[in-house]
């Protein structure tokens, strides 16, 4: 592609003509380091695209942020009062799609569990490792706040449960992959990669290549594998490596098991690849974590969201990836897959 673009400049004395390259742009938002990638010859619209999308992050990282005064946090505070709150058309939408997504998993992915999250330490920039009080530890669990609990309508959202509280957290990554992605094409870019911690959705190609990413290995600084990712593919990753802490020889990690009210156990790390379609950032995002937390039954979970690409690395390391994903992956080094499942 280089060497072809550079003769056509020669041979044809075109003004203007350059090579294609890859623009970059970087910030920290939804507490990771973000990316955006663009790759064209056009510096000054790439730039300006990149520089759009990181301002919709950071709307949406404010707006929705589950601690620090937003419009989440106002609503969590109706509903613990329990009064009806008016919200954004677009918060209802969100909150619309959630609860759909988290009945399709058993309530396994339930960002109702925010007063759960925030006893365990982890609503905060910084936590410290400390096990939270085993009465309010046990008083949410037996309340079992879910999205089953809330009510969403034209006059706005309700629930039958005070104990709800929203965290965002594993819903609102893979919403900001898909308005990216609507903000570029909108700009013209027809070739991008967007990276959120791990979250990451392709536009197009880089240059006569797909994009290529890593699966991170969630004990390694290495990756397990490379993938190739085509047009409009999203991929979603949960580990117990990315927020946690250690304590008594144990590992205490941010992804939390609602029907115990313990961080789960059985799994490191989870990565699922959805196909083109609309909202594929949202649901790459969402199906890794009730796909975590299903531990020996992660595949049949996988298949509730219609998801046929996985990998799951098990509490011991091993490593399982569903067929049609095995025949995509390119295993890192040395690293050895040890059971592939349809």
């Amino acid at each position: 592609m280089f060497l072809r673009i550079v003769l056509l400049c020669l041979a044809l004395s075109l003004a203007g003509c350059s090579r294609s390259t890859v623009h970059q742009q970087e910030a920290f938002v939804f507490g990771t380091r973000v990316e955006v990638l663009v790759w064209g010859d056009d510096a000054e619209r790439a730039q300006q695209a990149m520089g759009a999308v990181l301002r919709e992050f950071d709307r949406l990282h404010k707006a929705y942020h589950a601690w620090k005064p937003s419009e989440l946090t106002a609503l969590n505070r109706m509903l613990a009062a329990g009064l009806r709150a008016q919200v954004s058309a677009e918060l209802a939408t969100m909150l619309g799609d959630a609860k759909a997504l988290a009945a399709t998993g058993d309530q396994l992915f339930n960002p109702a569990l925010g007063q759960l999250v925030a006893l365990w330490g982890f609503h905060g920039d910084q936590f410290s490792p400390r096990r939270p009080d085993p009465v309010a530890l046990q008083a949410l669990v037996d309340s079992a706040p879910s999205m089953g609990d809330v009510h969403i309508d034209a006059d706005g959202v309700t629930s039958d449960n005070r104990d709800v509280q929203f965290d965002l957290g594993g819903y609102a990554k893979g919403y900001a992959l898909d308005r990216a992605a609507a903000i570029l094409r909108a700009e013209g870019i027809e070739n991008a990669l967007i990276n959120i911690g791990g979250n990451v959705m392709a536009l197009g190609r880089k240059g006569d290549h797909p994009w290529q990413v890593g699966i991170q290995h969630p004990r390694a600084p290495q990756p397990i594998a490379v993938l190739a990712l085509y047009d409009g593919e999203a991929i979603g990753t949960s580990g117990d490596y990315q927020r946690y802490f250690e304590l008594d020889g144990r590992r205490f990690s941010h992804l939390i098991d609602p029907r115990s009210g313990q961080p789960a156990s059985g799994t490191q790390a989870v990565t699922v690849l959805v196909t083109p379609q609309a909202g594929a950032g949202v649901l790459s995002d969402v199906v890794s974590k009730p796909v975590f937390l299903a531990g020996d039954t992660w595949r049949e979970m996988a298949h509730r969201y219609g998801v046929e690409m996985a990998l799951r690395v098990d509490a011991e390391g091993r490593i399982a990836v569903t067929r049609a994903l095995r025949a995509r992956l390119k295993p890192f080094g040395d690293i050895k897959i040890d059971q592939v499942v349809d």
